[in-house]
């Protein structure tokens, strides 16, 4: 057994904290640098850039911090992993040459392709793949709209081959986020390719560390226990050769690293039970956290299967565009005041019927008896959506400014008038895994990595047995006074994941939050499919609602078209529990 192999993350987006390549770097010893770019959302920002320019298409934050720690990094011999290529791993893989040139470095670097089918997906249709949307069941055919991208999603060999190669840097395109760990762990320790529990314990340490600080206290309900608020550390694993792990940061960095924070993180954009992977799914029903030490948890347990014979695709097109004008409201008489000036605004563009799609949302936040004037304001959202970017754009803005002088008292918008912005739609896709070229090129070598086919049988796993309903003295509070919460998007669906710290606490929060409540406490939710998947190894629950995001990605109409807010927003609403299980009040934030 070789010693554990410590692996760091810089990025969870494209748009993270320049500086924590370099944090991540000089704060303590580490072996591979990681860093997760890429979301649905981003190929098509990425597709913009490269429709600007053919060279581009790859996320130029990752360049720019490679031009601040290769050196360092070559120096002490911890190697890069990355799938910031994007759409353009090969332009990125010859700019990092280009640098690294540039300051006397000579790095070997690596580059993972073959995600990219955009040009391939007509000979899929004809070959009987019909591309149908996962969610809705809608073929590509039926919808009959034309993609800008579309890229499987890969696992981690191609990483891991590229390293065994020599690599130092490796860039990719369209890579699974846990795959950035899943490589590094099956290189570096010589794991097989059906050595599936240590392959599933790899995959959940990628999905713990692949959104960054989001695990070391960032996004944390329990915000008032993180120390060191103002600038969170990233996280890192380190990695043993059964495929167990600790999750981690740097000494002196703010942030926490606790069974807490990894739990939320474990429960971020998930749905039941088997978390799939083009390389290995992981029973997350398997799963245990324990504390090893301030700032340390350790994960061990982990069962894995046999990947899915099919890989998802990720595809995008162009819905149309899009265009939101807020009114505020202020005072008496907001519902009226409201109902009014919409129907003035739909009067003055030609009915809302004109429009594609159409949304309006009243946001009460005036209170009564105000004590400022702004907690007298209310505000109605109006958003259009429409093929022509005419009828969307000023056409529609300039009719709501127009009402300024004419309608009800108090009149103002919160933006002037404005073009309509165009948005992608995410479209995901399933196709046999056989049909994917996933490649590795390093230098002028390039091989295929194959698809480990392996018998399968995903049979239905038994409920969970629950604890007896706890009892005693209840009182009226918040939920989120017992409970944190973890919420976020895959595509047009929303996640929330729940949790409680204490086994007698589970008893009751498995009992009490069932759909029915949920959806109460939630009434968006009511009129769609909402699912329950429960995991008493983590003392939690998933609820996944179908739909409420509306086509996702940025075509979503909602405020929070992202789902960020929901677990916060199921949080705050007000139940009757035990007393018993009330955590205790929280300490002021170390900011």
């Amino acid at each position: 057994m070789r010693e554990s192999l410590r692996i760091a993350n810089c990025s969870g987006f494209f748009g993270d904290r320049l500086a924590a390549a370099r944090e991540m770097v000089d704060g303590g010893p580490i072996d591979v640098l990681t860093g997760d770019y890429l979301a649905e959302l981003t190929m098509a920002i990425l597709w913009k850039s490269r429709s600007k320019d053919p060279e581009a298409g790859y996320a130029g934050t990752f360049l720019t911090q490679m031009q601040d720690v290769l050196a360092t990094c070559l120096e002490r011999g911890v190697r890069v992993v990355s799938n910031a290529g994007g759409l353009q791993p090969g332009a990125l893989a010859r700019r990092i040459e280009t640098l690294a040139g540039e300051q006397g470095l000579a790095p070997v670097v690596g580059v993972v392709d073959g995600d990219d089918v955009l040009d391939r997906l007509e000979a899929f249709q004809q070959a009987g793949h019909d591309l149908a949307h996962m969610d809705t069941g809608r073929t590509l055919a039926e919808a009959r709209v034309h993609p800008v991208t579309a890229n499987a999603y890969l696992g981690g060999w191609g990483i891991a081959r590229a390293l065994d190669l020599g690599c130092d840097v490796v860039v990719t395109g369209r890579v699974t986020d846990a795959a950035l760990v899943i490589g590094p762990s099956a290189a570096h320790f010589g794991w097989d390719r059906r050595d599936w529990d240590r392959l599933a314990g790899a995959l959940v340490a990628g999905h713990i560390i692949e959104c960054g600080a989001q695990t070391t206290g960032g996004n944390y309900s329990f915000f008032q226990e993180v120390p060191g608020l103002d600038h969170v550390g990233f996280p890192l694993v380190e990695m043993h050769e059964d495929g167990t792990f600790v999750v981690t940061k740097h000494p002196g960095t703010g942030g926490l690293v606790s069974v807490g924070t990894v739990t939320a993180q474990l429960l971020y954009e998930i749905e039941g039970v088997r978390y799939r992977n083009p390389d290995v799914t992981a029973r997350f029903d398997t799963i245990r956290l324990i504390p090893d030490g301030p700032d340390r948890v350790a994960v061990s347990g982990i069962k894995g299967e046999p990947p899915p014979p099919t890989t998802k695709l990720a595809l995008n097109h162009l819905g149309g565009f899009k265009n939101s004008m807020t009114f505020v409201l202020t005072g008496l008489d907001i519902e009226e005041k409201a109902t009014a000036v919409e129907a003035a605004l739909w009067a003055a563009v030609g009915g809302r019927q004109t429009f594609a799609d159409t949304a309006v949302e009243l946001i009460r936040s005036d209170r009564p008896d105000p004590n400022s004037n702004e907690h007298a304001m209310a505000t109605l959202r109006v958003t259009v959506k429409d093929q022509d970017p005419g009828k969307a754009g000023r056409a529609f803005s300039r009719a709501a400014v127009e009402l300024a002088l004419a309608h009800y008292p108090g009149f103002f918008v919160t933006t002037p008038p404005g073009e309509a912005s165009p948005y992608a739609v995410y479209w995901p896709a399933l196709v046999p895994a056989e049909l994917i070229d996933h490649r590795v090129t390093v230098g002028s070598h390039t091989e295929l990595v194959p698809h480990v086919t392996e018998p399968r049988d995903e049979a239905d796993l038994p409920e969970p047995a629950l604890p007896p309903v706890a009892g005693g003295e209840t009182v009226e509070t918040a939920l989120g006074r017992l409970i944190g919460a973890r919420s976020g998007d895959k595509g047009g669906n929303a996640n929330v994941g729940v949790w409680i710290e204490s086994d007698e606490g589970f008893a009751w929060l498995a009992g009490f939050l069932d759909v029915e409540r949920f959806r109460s406490l939630l009434p968006e939710t009511r009129p769609l499919p909402v699912d329950r998947y429960v995991f008493p190894n983590l003392r939690a629950i998933n609820f996944v609602v179908r739909g409420l995001l509306g086509e996702g990605v940025s075509s979503s109409t909602r405020v929070d078209p992202q789902a960020k807010s929901l677990g916060e927003y199921l949080r705050a609403k007000l139940v009757q529990a035990p007393r018993a299980f009330l955590r205790d009040p929280p300490g002021r934030p170390n900011i």
